[in-house]
């Protein structure tokens, strides 16, 4: 199985990850190369780098999920079970897993693709299953449906989204200036970048995962340095980064608990230097009132709830602070079509607000959904191409 949030050990390289899952058993000498090998083949097949002495943690996304599928191709296993795999993929990158994906079902073998972007199932399938509140409610011919169909059984209809429109135009709230990013190896991941983001604008930065998309929004974010150059931000400054389990959430925590950490300032909810439990409850309750986040009680874990309602905490922990400026990473990353609706509507609202939002997105049509102004990034630059075509 491909799982959705990868089970990569981030402190081993990818040959040693490799190994771990293709290793069998402990007894003899381990040999990461031997093991490594066949996910070695299928990668050039993908036409994939592999960095394979790079410790997991400190790749970029996209090529930890290329890793978390070479792991089950080189197993050579009969059943392969893959959950969202094409979230941090490249359309090029898609259409490769995909040839591949045909060409196992060809050789005899199962594949059982979870996947919310409907065009990727039809593309794809040969037969379709929707599951809606955890039961099956229709099973077709892929051949014999389409997206709108799709759909309606998937959310039982829905109302038409509704996007606010953003004012692009105000005055500057964030300015960068020649800005060069180390990444996480010493190495250059943001090579001289300028640019700038107006009130009520959403300016949307698109690209292949690795190319410096990450460096770049950590920076603009204040969470990461800059080594060379200048981020003008404003002090209320929020940040959505693309990892809601690993960045954006403490998983064993409850929803309040995770909620709370952006209501430290709200002195309405303090007695003194404390934090008064019943005011914080009820303001908590608020949020996921008004954010539709699906919890029985505020007091449950987080890391219980689904990847959606888990996305929606951190926005609404975000948006609550009233931040001028909102810098967000794929932010609707594996959600469903609900789901994805509720989120581009909240950050069009943002923008509508007042807020200047730099969107960074893998999918395009998010990009051009969303934005009012976009670049791309390639090689630590912007470009207006995206994978050596004019986009």
């Amino acid at each position: 199985m491909v799982h959705q949030h990868f089970m990569l050990v981030p402190e081993f390289t990818a040959r040693e990850n490799i190994a771990l899952a293709t290793m069998g058993n402990t007894r003899g000498v381990l040999h990461p190369d031997e093991l490594s090998r066949t996910a070695q083949t299928w990668a050039k097949k993908l036409g994939w780098e592999l960095p394979l002495d790079t410790k997991a943690g400190r790749m970029p996304v996209g090529v930890q999920q290329r890793i978390e599928i070479l792991k089950v191709l080189a197993l050579d296993s009969q059943v392969l079970i893959l959950d969202e795999p094409t979230a941090v993929l490249s359309p090029a990158e898609i259409a490769d897993l995909f040839r591949v994906l045909r060409q196992l079902a060809g050789e005899g073998r199962t594949v059982i693709l979870i996947a919310h972007k409907l065009s990727e199932v039809l593309s794809v399938a040969d037969r379709v299953v929707v599951l809606r509140q955890g039961r099956k409610v229709a099973e077709a011919a892929a051949a014999d449906v389409d997206a709108a169909q799709l759909e309606t059984w998937m959310v039982g209809g829905r109302d038409p989204l509704q996007l606010a429109e953003s004012h692009g135009g105000g005055e500057v709230v964030l300015e960068a200036t020649a800005v060069t990013v180390l990444g996480d190896r010493g190495s250059v991941a943001v090579d001289g970048i300028g640019l700038e983001c107006h009130a009520g604008e959403v300016f949307g930065i698109g690209g292949v995962d690795g190319n410096g998309q990450l460096e770049l929004a950590e920076a603009l974010a204040g969470v990461r340095p800059v080594s060379e150059g200048q981020v003008r931000r404003p002090d209320k400054t929020g940040f959505v980064p693309q990892d809601r389990r690993g960045d954006g959430l403490a998983l064993d925590l409850s929803v309040q608990e995770n909620l709370a950490v952006g209501m430290m300032d709200d002195h309405g909810l303090r007695f003194g230097p404390f934090m008064v439990p019943a005011r914080l409850r009820a303001s908590a309750q608020n949020l996921v009132s008004e954010f539709s986040i699906k919890v029985a009680d505020v007091r449950d874990r987080v890391g219980g709830l689904s990847g959606g309602n888990q996305q929606k905490v951190v926005v609404s922990r975000v948006l609550n602070q009233n931040p001028e400026l909102l810098v967000v990473m794929n932010p609707t990353r594996g959600l469903d079509v609900r789901a994805t609706d509720f989120v581009h509507s909240v950050i069009k609202h943002a923008a509508a607000n007042g807020a200047a939002v730099v969107l960074f997105t893998t999918d395009l049509d998010e990009l051009d959904l969303l934005s009012d102004r976009k670049t791309y990034m390639s090689g630590g630059t912007f470009t207006q191409t995206m994978g050596g075509a004019t986009v």
